[in-house]
């Protein structure tokens, strides 16, 4: 009986290794700098924020074991495109321009790019409100991008910062009369800080802004996409979305 009962055990022993084993490994690589509240680490180092939660979930809703890779973001699509990540899960908007080099998941939410200036500058988000003034953006990202093109030729000067937070601070000290970003990105800094405000949403430019965030992958990565599609669709219907979502935002930043 006795050795019935070690056998029978070590069967389940080899089951569940044979299940551990057979999940699939995904670094998901996450801009090292902090981009709250999407992502950021705590004072031990690991790893949290409202796209932390979201990778967690659909991870798990797809049985992937997916491992935190923090990658400086200028290099982030270097490093999936070279096998040094699987995964992008960083507010990657999806765009055409990025679409020549990597695919993407299906959208996992859609905001607004905003302009914050100091309280009561009286500047608008234009054209018209930006003439003459510095406007500061972070590096390799839709809206230095959309700056550049919207923005290059009436402005004194757009300067360009490796972080959002180092472009918020300048904003703070004055540096800058203005930075752009995600909308809820900049929610997060001028509910912190009392110097400043978002003075709205610039015109809407699909072609630069995109159609949403999506998880980027590696083009030819079919399986990988096609897990993480049915696992996104299968979070929004079966409400885990909306359950770690309340936690950070009072609306279904899903979007559109």
């Amino acid at each position: 009986m006795k050795t019935k009962i070690i056998t029978a055990i070590a069967a389940m022993g080899l089951a569940f290794a044979a299940s551990a084993a057979s999940a699939e490994t995904v670094r998901v690589g996450v801009a090292a700098e902090p981009y709250p509240p999407f992502t950021e680490p705590d004072a031990a180092g690991n790893w949290t924020g409202w796209e932390i939660e979201f990778m967690n979930a659909v991870c798990a809703e797809a049985k992937l074991d997916c491992v935190v890779t923090p990658v400086a973001w200028d290099g982030i699509i270097p490093a999936l495109m070279s096998n040094k990540i699987d995964a992008i899960i960083g507010s990657m908007s999806i765009t055409e321009e990025r679409m020549k080099s990597i695919a993407f998941s299906d959208k996992y939410y859609n905001t607004p790019a905003v302009i914050a200036t100091s309280k009561g500058s009286g500047i608008t988000p234009d054209a018209a409100g930006l003439e003459g003034k510095i406007l500061g953006v972070q590096v390799s990202t839709i809206h230095q991008d959309y700056m550049t093109t919207h923005f290059g030729d009436v402005a004194a000067e757009i300067k360009e910062y490796q972080t959002q937070d180092e472009a918020n601070q300048d904003l703070a000290a004055g540096r800058v009369d203005a930075v752009m970003a995600d909308s809820l990105a900049l929610d997060a800094f001028v509910k912190s800080d009392t110097c400043c405000e978002i003075v709205g949403a610039v015109e809407d430019d699909p072609a630069i802004l995109g159609a949403g965030v999506g998880i980027g992958l590696r083009k030819g990565d079919d399986e990988l996409r096609d897990k993480f599609n049915t696992a996104i669709a299968a979070i929004r219907d079966n409400g885990t979305y909306a359950e770690f979502s309340k936690a950070y935002f009072d609306f279904d930043i899903y979007g559109q």
